[in-house]
């Protein structure tokens, strides 16, 4: 997901889209983990988009 589409969602889209992804990051460490993730690159992906969605909540309540 790009930082535009990140910048256009409401406050309560981007809460929630911080708790599934949160979710889905938990759930491919243990995938992981247990060697049933095909794709360890996955991890990364998720984590920069979590990285993206905390950082416009962040600006968001500094204005």
């Amino acid at each position: 997901m790009n930082i535009k589409k990140i910048r256009d969602l409401s406050l309560d889209e981007l809460k929630s889209r911080e708790k599934t992804l949160a979710e889905e990051y938990f759930n491919l460490r243990i995938r992981h983990a247990s060697g049933q993730l095909e794709s360890p690159a996955t991890l990364g992906l998720v984590r920069r988009d979590i990285a993206r969605v905390k950082t416009v909540l962040a600006e968001r309540r500094e204005k």
